[in-house]
Parts: structure tokens; C-alpha cells; sequence
């Protein structure tokens, strides 16, 4: 519809399939994680390069449908090999108690990580991570607690919490080294109290008869890419 009004168009494609299905006008494909489609965070001449080759499909003539692979991979595919998570869980049971033990280590972490940047993806939910952490905590009930956001229902406010704790623990984790991100993701999901916390409320949600809770908590927690790990390692 944009095209037919005589504005050119073009899209960074993460799913190259999608982009052979849908067929848009021009599209690049970029080899990446999903949710980083100019790749890697911090690396500002990379990033430029890919919306330099997205915007080059608009001096083209050719088509109906134009679709380009990047040929690059982002620069922090490879694991980093001096980085170090800032603590790993050591185990144990899964409740709010462990969950707020960890978040008190990870409070200064983060705090000087946001200081370095000068920003942070946290504040998502409009609570502090303290806030974020206990409804997360009470979410390993069973059930949706009450939104402590009044602009948030209930399954809004948990989904946005868990956001905000992932944002704390990744930005902390990555204060003074460029881990890759399956560095990161291994780390979060298999070595952390909050992922912990956050797998269980899934099994948890996925269980429920409540609805919001089933779809928030059974789908929008855990990455589908993590899912996908897991489900291959204990296949049913």
C-alpha cells in the first residue's frame, strides 16, 4: 500500500523464509539473533553498514521482489573468551527468597553498568527491580498477582517485569566485556536464580486454566529459541 503511493520501501528481513513467503518489495536478510536487526549492541560502524546495504536496495530496478543476503556475521557471534558472568547461581530452591539474594548482588553491578552507558533498557514495567523481582516471586503461585502498576493488568505487569529483571541481568553481565550473546543466554537461563524463576513460572503458566496467565507466562517469558534448547535436550 506504501509502494502504490509512490514511496520506495525497504526492510531488514531476520527470517529469510518469511521474506520468500511474503515476498515485500526489496528486503535484506541478516544472518542474526532475532531481536537484533542491525546486529550486535556497541558496534556503531557494523550497524551502519547493514543500513547502508538495506537502503542500497532502493537504487535498484529490478524486481517484483529484490531479496539481498547480508554477508556478514555480526561481530559478537564468537564467545568472547575473557568474559566472566558477574556470579552464577550456585542452586538451590526456587523462590522469591534466592530470587531477591541474587538481585542484591546484581544491584551494584547494574548500577555502575547503567553509569558507563549512560542508559538502560529497565523501566519497561514502571517498577524497581525490587517491585519487578517480588511479582515475579509471586508468580510462583500459580497465578497472576495484582499488578502493582495501576496502568498495567495483571499479566501486562508480569510480562514487563520479567522484561525489566532480563534487561538488569544482561546489561550487568556485560559491563566490562562484549560476550556473545549465547554466552549471555546460557548464562541467564541455565546459571542464574532468575532464570530459574522464570522457566518455573513458565511450566507453571503452561499448566493453569487462567488464561492471560497461560499466554504471558507459557509464551512471552522464555525466547522461543531457549524453549527450543530445552525441549531438544529433554525430549518427551
Amino acid at each position: 500500500m506504501i509502494e502504490s503511493h509512490g514511496i520506495a520501501t525497504t526492510v531488514v528481513s531476520l527470517i529469510r523464509l518469511h521474506s520468500e513467503k511474503i515476498r515485500p518489495p526489496r528486503a535484506l536478510w541478516v544472518p542474526f539473533q532475532l531481536g537484533r536487526p542491525l546486529g550486535s549492541p556497541d558496534e556503531p560502524e557494523f550497524q551502519e553498514r547493514v543500513l547502508r546495504q538495506a537502503l542500497s536496495l532502493l537504487e535498484r530496478r529490478d524486481g517484483p521482489a529484490i531479496l539481498k543476503d547480508f554477508p556478514e556475521e555480526e561481530p559478537r557471534s564468537a564467545d568472547d573468551p575473557v568474559w566472566r558472568p558477574p556470579f552464577v547461581w550456585p542452586g538451590g530452591t526456587i523462590d522469591g527468597v534466592e530470587l531477591r539474594a541474587e538481585l542484591d548482588r546484581l544491584l551494584p553491578v547494574y548500577r555502575e553498568a547503567e553509569a558507563a552507558r549512560g542508559r538502560t533498557m529497565v523501566g519497561l514495567s514502571g517498577m524497581t527491580l525490587a517491585t519487578a523481582a517480588d511479582l515475579a516471586a509471586a508468580a510462583l503461585s500459580g497465578a497472576l498477582a495484582e499488578s502493582p502498576n495501576p496502568a498495567l493488568n495483571p499479566a501486562q505487569a508480569l510480562r514487563f517485569a520479567a522484561d525489566d529483571l532480563k534487561a538488569a541481568w544482561t546489561e550487568a553481565a556485560s559491563l566490562n566485556a562484549k560476550p556473545s550473546s549465547r554466552q549471555l543466554a546460557d548464562w541467564l537461563w541455565e546459571r542464574t536464580a532468575l532464570g530459574a524463576v522464570l522457566l518455573k513460572i513458565r511450566a507453571l503458566a503452561l499448566a493453569s486454566d487462567v488464561a492471560a496467565f497461560k499466554a504471558v507466562g507459557g509464551s512471552l517469558l522464555v525466547p522461543g529459541a531457549r524453549v527450543a534448547l530445552l525441549e531438544a535436550a529433554n525430549p518427551v
